[in-house]
């Protein structure tokens, strides 16, 4: 641990856990009621935004005030990569199943644990390479049975998901040591959303023609496997090692 937490940091990556494994569920539902996956995504960031940029004023307008280059760039850049990860991973539950789909997206700890001793300077314990090692191995069984077809963009795309999310989480790692976590989630969420706003509107979709269903889905994964289970990591990565965080995943 980096420092002493206030709360314990298993407790909170347990909670962060169960937020975040009803998303592919949501996802699935929202594409029932043909919802595009850049939209979605797009909807899940902006109303996420939307919620916290009253929290980060109201508290840490100061902290806000007082970054620097250093702190907003990386911050932005961890946007990106989260916008890429949604608008690769979502997309990829139209062309496989929800297992396949999140069984590859959550193999990030492998590429957190391969850039960890160059870009952290963290060592990975042999636990950790054990626990990634059996993930792995289950990651291979769970996509045998969804191979072929469309199913090879869908698993790609999840995969792509895994390795942009790996990027979002090791910046994350480095930065939440300096950035409290509602100034730091505020600006990459927020960075996240115009960049899936822009994709989106670039591909000619339209953000407000769907039903108020869909539009509670988009508020629930915004406030379930995002504010509370992305938030939920994102503490956790002040405390604890990025490739302990990610394989909890």
């Amino acid at each position: 641990m980096n420092k002493r937490p206030p709360f314990p940091p298993l407790l909170i990556l347990s909670v962060g856990v169960l937020a975040v494994s009803v998303s592919a569920i949501l996802i699935r539902l929202a594409q029932d009621d043909a919802a595009p996956s850049l939209v979605i995504a797009a909807w899940r960031l902006t109303l996420a935004t939307v919620i916290l940029l009253p929290i980060c004023y109201s508290r840490n307008r100061a902290e806000v005030l007082a970054l620097r280059p250093p702190d907003i760039f990386p911050a932005m850049l961890s946007g990106l990569f989260l916008a890429l990860h949604f608008a690769t991973w979502i997309s990829s539950l139209n062309y496989t199943s929800v297992a396949a789909s999140t069984i590859l997206v959550t193999t990030a700890p492998v590429w957190v644990a391969l850039a960890s001793p160059f870009l952290l300077k963290e060592r990975v314990p042999r636990p950790v390479q054990i626990g990634i090692a059996l993930a792995l191995t289950g990651s291979v069984i769970g996509v045998l049975d969804s191979m072929g077809g469309n199913s090879l963009l869908g698993n790609g795309l999840a995969l792509v998901g895994a390795i942009t999310a790996a990027a979002y989480l090791i910046i994350g790692h480095r930065l939440r040591k300096r950035v409290s976590l509602i100034t730091y989630i505020t600006l990459v969420y927020g960075s996240a959303a115009v960049v899936l706003v822009i994709i989106a509107l670039a591909a000619g979709y339209d953000l407000f023609a769907y039903t108020p269903r869909l539009y509670l889905l988009f508020l629930l994964m915004a406030l379930f496997p995002q504010l509370l289970g992305h938030s939920s990591f994102n503490w956790a990565l002040g405390y604890l090692p990025a490739a302990f965080v990610t394989v909890t995943i």
